[in-house]
């Protein structure tokens, strides 16, 4: 038995319920604070940004959400569907597309950061009536069974011999001052970073170097 500042009487029971309500009473309003705040950021809408670039030769200028990456901007914005998402990781070479002359993987990069590039897709290589040569390669070597990856491989083997023309060495270059040489092993392996689930490697290195003046 305990007695409170009035003299009055309370059990340890009461004292402990009293405790306790007074606790509670003291982090409610907290709580409710948190709860208003949450919602009050769920409530702000994404930043967006314009940005503008070539696509295929001509001009597009978006507004995005920041966060919007140059494939979703490709197929949700310019509907140009041809550059597919595949693991959306940068793994598996899909969504590779050719950006300033370089080819990327578009799902790792984000649409804002590049204003002013210069963008070729599948779309833009070439057409069912005027292919690409590299186009025709694919086709007449069988190099491709479901397709899905096709798009990805086709613009990353166009780069590919760019940039052996142009000297670039790759990640099993010894001599960084040689020039590479145009082999099928060189080839292989500039091509290792677009996977092919339905195994039609040979027939893309046989594509790729009727392309190249290559004999497999």
């Amino acid at each position: 038995m305990k007695f409170d500042e009035r003299g009055l009487r309370a059990t340890r029971r009461e004292v402990l319920k009293a405790g306790a309500v007074t606790v509670a009473a003291g982090v409610m309003p907290a709580g409710t604070v948190v709860a208003a705040q949450t919602d009050d950021a769920q409530d702000i809408a994404p930043a967006s940004a314009k940005v503008a670039f070539k696509v295929n030769g001509k001009a597009h200028e978006l507004d995005v959400d920041t966060r919007t990456t140059l494939l979703d901007a490709l197929r949700e914005h310019l509907h140009l569907t041809g550059t597919k998402k595949g693991c959306d990781h940068g793994q598996c070479g899909a969504c590779t597309v050719i950006v300033d002359g370089r080819r990327i993987n578009s799902c790792l990069s984000l649409a804002v950061m590049h204003e002013g590039s210069e963008v070729t897709t599948i779309e833009g290589l070439g057409t069912p009536q005027r292919m690409h040569p590299m186009q025709r390669a694919f086709v007449k070597h069988d190099g491709y069974q479901c397709g899905y990856c096709t798009p990805g491989q086709i613009c990353s083997a166009v780069a590919v011999l760019d940039e052996i023309k142009a000297g670039v060495p790759s990640h099993v270059t010894a001599d960084l001052t040689a020039r590479p040489g145009l082999t099928t092993d060189e080839l292989r392996e500039r091509m290792s970073g677009n996977i092919c689930r339905c195994g039609a490697y040979s027939n893309i290195v046989d594509a790729i170097s009727e392309v190249a003046g290559v004999k497999a």
